[in-house]
């Protein structure tokens, strides 16, 4: 997973040194109906990771060198044009797999993967996890085609520069295959749940759950919709701002601030508020 919560700043630090370059990453947000609300699939990072322990995130990650193979296009179904932008669409859909065990991907007939043989595929989520198999080399071996259309783009996240660790973060919105079973992978990720909107926000505030910054930012955009058809057609018709927050010294305190025009409810929140 790539969200990053800033530090607490220290404005007078106008640090000299380098500032890193952000890392592509991709996260997903699988949709669902629920029963009265539309449903995000969550999980719950592992405390003995070093990035986010005990949060409740969504799935996803960082771009391999491997994404970037320019082969993987032509077993690849719509997606971008550009090709950087191309290989964080396909991270996403590895990380999908190899996170919670849904993989968007069509077999050779052109059927979205079911149940069936999503569980032959089983096996191939720790070898993809661990860099002992490529993505091109999954989908040849098995004669996939990688459903990039799927993917819809919701946000744009950018660690502040104040961070030593930074992520480019694309955030896609996805329509959950109902022939799939999305289930958490014991490693990164050690619980998962599907869960409204609302409801995460409200047991975040109520001290019930841990969820940074850029988590609770898009579920807020999210919870502007109330099913996946909504959300993703909203998410079609905007225009996608970058996000990359930074910190302002008022009267008041250190806020941390993002663009008003990014389709956010809010777009600032006091720094002593962050826990």
């Amino acid at each position: 997973m790539t969200e990053e919560r800033p530090p607490q700043p220290s404005p007078e630090d106008k640090s000299s040194a380098p500032k890193a370059t952000p890392l592509p990453s991709a996260t997903v947000l699988l949709l669902r109906e629920g029963a009265t609300d539309m449903e995000v699939f969550m999980v719950v990072r592992h405390h003995q990771i070093d990035f986010a322990s005990g949060a409740l995130v969504f799935p996803g990650g960082k771009a391999d060198a491997a994404d970037f193979n320019p082969e993987l296009r032509a077993v690849t179904d719509g997606g971008a044009e550009d090709p950087d932008e191309l290989a964080v669409q396909l991270a996403a859909i590895r990380e999908c797999f190899e996170e919670c065990g849904v993989l968007l991907a069509r077999d050779a007939r052109g059927q979205l993967i079911g149940s069936k043989r999503l569980s032959q595929l089983e096996a191939f989520r720790e070898p993809l996890n661990s860099g002992d198999l490529t993505l091109k080399e999954f989908v040849r071996q098995e004669s996939l085609r990688l459903a990039a259309d799927l993917l819809v783009p919701f946000a744009r996240w950018i660690t502040p520069d104040m961070m030593p660790k930074r992520f480019d973060t694309w955030f896609y919105l996805v329509a959950a295959p109902t022939d799939q079973l999305a289930v958490h992978d014991g490693y990164e990720s050690v619980d998962s749940i599907w869960i409204s909107p609302a409801t995460a926000l409200s047991e975040a505030a109520a001290g019930q759950r841990t969820i940074i910054f850029p988590t609770l930012r898009n579920l807020e955009k999210l919870a502007l919709s109330n099913t996946p058809a909504a959300a993703m057609e909203a998410a079609a018709a905007e225009p996608l701002v970058t996000v990359e927050p930074w910190t302002e010294q008022r009267e008041e305190g250190v806020f941390l601030c993002i663009p008003k025009n990014a389709g956010y409810p809010v777009t600032e929140e006091p720094m002593q508020s962050r826990h």
